[in-house]
């Protein structure tokens, strides 16, 4: 059952935490308003839903590739120059799109342009490889271990809250100043976030040297494997959203089924994230850890009934409330699973455990993204979420079934009680 925590506001009692939560909520909303109206636009020019796929793939192939190279070298290497210099990667990779742009505010749609924005794209992912596990492996020396909790549910929030901004925003600058000048926006923003990194203090952590590059990415996978908790929690998270996630295909559904626009689209995308928010803010107060296993199942289960609900309303609002629901329901596993991989892991792997991890997240969002679009090409949009749902229902069941000796478990004050 939850418990009362006494300070919800723990984890912003240590100003570099303070400074690390502006940093990803300024980061979440300048990538997500830069993939909305990319995505928007390439929709608009070929009429495609796989288009939107593509972008997804684009980014996901090089991550999914680097990844655990850069999990490696975040636990190696300075983590704050780590940061710095794959973030100014994506910033280079902003203005280079910012010039794409302009090229097609003056008519240009050909294809080589085209494919010149999917390279970019492609670049963004490789850097992105580097920063994600680097920012994961970070947070957990921000805070002490008994602050956990409360520090992933801040970054849950600070997260959803970015998703609430960028896409609730994309869609209206791009409406008053146009694709090229909203670019040039992000580009501002990311730039903030490169000053606000600068106040955080660097993190090394000392660990072994013996064994290559593959040697120490395979301890990391295999940490991963012998942790069953960890395991199973990184797979719901995969399969659920990889096959029940409707984001990148909301173009379609706001162009063609509800007919609703660039504003509705913007609503449409931030309708989950306003879902997450609130009861993120609810969760700051109240611990989900001494039922956590239970409560997870539980909640992605409930994604996967909202996303059918979702899947088949043709009303605008009941659409908006159902993407309401998946973002609540989300954000509680979310919590759990950032919490597990926090409790888990030790200093030394946080890199390599926290790159092993985005290779499931990407997977599932931005190979969902491809996976979604190319669903939805085929067998048209409402029928691809439908399957979608379905899905993530069956993924619950057997993992539900896998995973029965860890209902007893509870991690509450940073621990791992009761193995089940």
């Amino acid at each position: 059952m939850a418990t009362k925590q006494q300070d919800p506001y723990l984890a912003f009692r240590f100003p570099e935490f303070r400074y690390f939560m502006a940093a990803s909520f300024l980061f979440t909303v300048a990538l997500l308003v830069q993939e909305v109206i990319i995505g928007y636009e390439m929709y608009k020019i070929t009429g495609d839903p796989l288009a939107i796929g593509l972008l997804g793939l684009a980014q996901a192939a090089p991550f999914i590739g680097l990844v655990l190279v850069g999990g490696h070298f975040a636990d190696l290497l300075s983590k704050k120059k780590m940061l710095t210099l794959s973030l100014s990667g994506i910033i280079c990779c902003s203005l280079a799109l910012f010039v794409a742009a302009k090229e097609m505010g003056d008519g240009n749609h050909s294809t080589e342009l085209q494919l010149i924005i999917y390279g970019v794209v492609f670049l963004i992912g490789t850097f992105y490889a580097f920063f994600s596990p680097t920012a994961q492996a970070l947070r957990a020396f921000l805070i002490p271990r008994h602050a956990y909790e409360n520090a992933a549910t801040w970054s849950s929030a600070a997260w959803q809250t970015g998703t609430i901004v960028g896409p609730g925003i994309s869609g209206f600058i791009y409406a008053w100043v146009g694709f090229a000048n909203t670019i040039l926006v992000v580009t501002g923003l990311l730039g903030i976030v490169l000053l606000l990194l600068q106040f955080i203090g660097d993190r090394k952590i000392a660990s072994s040297t013996a064994g290559g590059v593959f040697t120490k990415i395979k301890e990391g996978i295999r940490f991963v494997w012998q942790t069953k908790m960890l395991l199973y929690s990184i797979s719901l998270d995969l399969f659920s959203v990889l096959f029940g996630g409707v984001v990148a295909i909301l173009p379609v559904f706001a162009e063609d089924i509800l007919k609703v626009g660039p504003q509705g689209l913007g609503i449409l995308r931030a309708a989950p994230a306003v879902g997450a928010v609130l009861v993120l803010l609810l969760m700051s107060r109240l611990s989900v850890l001494g039922s956590a296993w239970k409560t997870l199942l539980l909640n992605v289960a409930g994604f996967g009934v909202a996303t059918l609900v979702f899947a088949l309303s043709k009303n605008f609002w009941l659409s908006v409330t159902a993407l309401f629901f998946t973002g609540a329901f989300d954000s509680v596993s979310v919590v759990i699973r950032q919490t597990i991989l926090q409790i888990l892991v030790p200093d030394e792997m946080r890199g390599r455990v926290s790159s092993v991890n985005g290779v499931f997240v990407s997977a599932s969002n931005e190979l969902g993204a491809f996976e979604s679009g190319l669903a939805a090409s085929l067998i048209g949009a409402v029928p691809s979420v439908v399957a979608g749902g379905v899905v993530t229902l069956g993924v619950v069941g057997w993992v539900w079934w896998k995973s029965k000796g860890l209902m007893g478990v509870d991690l509450r004050e940073g621990e791992v009680k009761g193995n089940g």
